[in-house]
C-alpha cells in the first residue's frame, strides 16, 4: 500500500502549475501582444510535453493510469499520450538506439531508402539536420511521420492495431472537449492556439536534436547537454539524455545531482559525447548540419 500511496510533490506541484500557466493564459490572455502570447505559450507547451515524459516514467505516483490522467487534458494537441508513452518506452527497450528500423525515435534512414529519395526530400530531410530546420519544418515532419506509422498501424493486421487504436480513441475526446471549453470561455484566437502548438513542439525538437548519435559503441549513442539555463528546466533536466537513459526512473529534480556527483564516470561512459550548453548547440549547428541523414551503418 505505501508504494502505491507514494506521490512525487515537486512533480504533481509543477504539473498544476504547468495546467494553471496554460489556462491563465488562454482564458485571460486576449489583450496580450499576440507574438508574447505565443512565445509563453509555446514555452508552457514544451514544460508540457516534458512533464508527459515523467508521467510515462512513473512519476509522480507508482500508478500508470494516475499519472496518465494527471497530463491527460490534451494542451499539446497533437499527439496521443498513450502513443507518446509506447513509442517512448519501446526507445528505451531496444537494444539497437538509432537503427532506423529499430528505434521508433531515430530520425536516420537506412541508406537504401534515402537512396530512393527524390531530390527535393533529401533537401529537406537534411535541412532538418540543423537546428533551424528542427524548429521551422521539424514540427510538420514529426508530425507527417506520425500520421504515417499510426495510420499503417491503425489499419494493417499486427499487435499493436488495437493500442493504437485506443490511445487514439482517448485522445481525441479531450481534443474535442477542449477546443468546445475554449471556443465558449477564450477570446483568444484559434491560430495563436495552432502557432502555440507549433512552437511547443519546436522547442521540444531542440531538445530531441541531437539526443543520439549512430555509434558502433552504445556507451556513445546517448548525449549529455550540461545547460543549467531555461531550457533545460523546460525539458526537466532530459539534456542530461545519457543520465536518464541510464537512470529512466530517476526523478527530474533528481538528475542534476545525481549527474554532477557521476560526472567524470558518465562522461567517460559516453567518450565525451557532450555539449556545454544548448548555445554551444546553435552555434555549431544553427545552419550546419549536424550528420547526413543516412544511417552509416544501416544499408
Amino acid at each position: 500500500m505505501g508504494k502505491t500511496l507514494r506521490i512525487e510533490w515537486p512533480t504533481l506541484s509543477l504539473i498544476l502549475a504547468c495546467y494553471g500557466a496554460w489556462f491563465a493564459l488562454a482564458l485571460r490572455g486576449q489583450d496580450w501582444n499576440p507574438l508574447l502570447w505565443i512565445a509563453a505559450t509555446s514555452a508552457v507547451t514544451a514544460l508540457y510535453w516534458s512533464l508527459v515524459h515523467e508521467a510515462i516514467h512513473g512519476h509522480p505516483t507508482a500508478s500508470n493510469w494516475v499519472n496518465l490522467a494527471l497530463v491527460y487534458v490534451p494542451i499539446g494537441w497533437i499527439y496521443s499520450v498513450g502513443r507518446f508513452q509506447d513509442g517512448h518506452l519501446e526507445h528505451h527497450e531496444t537494444g539497437a538506439l538509432t537503427d532506423p528500423f529499430d528505434d521508433t525515435e531515430s530520425w536516420y534512414l537506412a541508406k537504401r531508402d534515402w537512396n530512393r529519395l527524390p531530390a527535393p526530400s533529401r533537401a529537406l530531410l537534411s535541412f532538418n539536420n540543423t537546428v533551424l530546420g528542427r524548429l521551422t519544418v521539424g514540427p510538420v515532419i514529426t508530425l507527417w511521420r506520425m500520421v504515417a506509422t499510426d495510420l499503417g498501424l491503425a489499419i494493417r493486421p499486427g499487435p499493436k492495431r488495437l493500442r493504437v487504436r485506443i490511445a487514439w480513441l482517448a485522445h481525441v475526446p479531450g481534443v474535442v472537449l477542449l477546443a468546445w471549453f475554449l471556443s465558449r470561455h477564450s477570446a483568444v484566437p484559434a491560430w495563436q492556439f495552432a502557432a502555440a502548438a507549433y512552437g511547443g513542439a519546436a522547442i521540444i525538437l531542440i531538445r530531441t536534436f541531437l539526443e543520439h548519435q549512430a555509434s558502433p559503441n552504445e556507451g556513445e549513442r546517448t548525449v549529455i547537454v550540461e545547460d543549467k539555463g531555461p531550457l533545460a528546466f523546460l525539458f526537466l533536466f532530459n539534456n542530461l539524455h545519457f543520465v536518464h537513459h541510464a537512470r529512466p526512473s530517476l526523478a527530474w529534480y533528481r538528475l542534476p545531482g545525481f549527474y554532477a556527483a557521476n560526472r567524470d564516470k558518465f562522461l567517460a561512459r559516453n567518450n565525451g559525447y557532450a555539449y556545454r550548453s544548448y548555445l554551444d548547440v546553435f552555434r555549431r549547428h544553427f545552419l550546419k548540419a549536424k550528420e547526413p541523414v543516412p544511417h552509416p551503418y544501416v544499408d
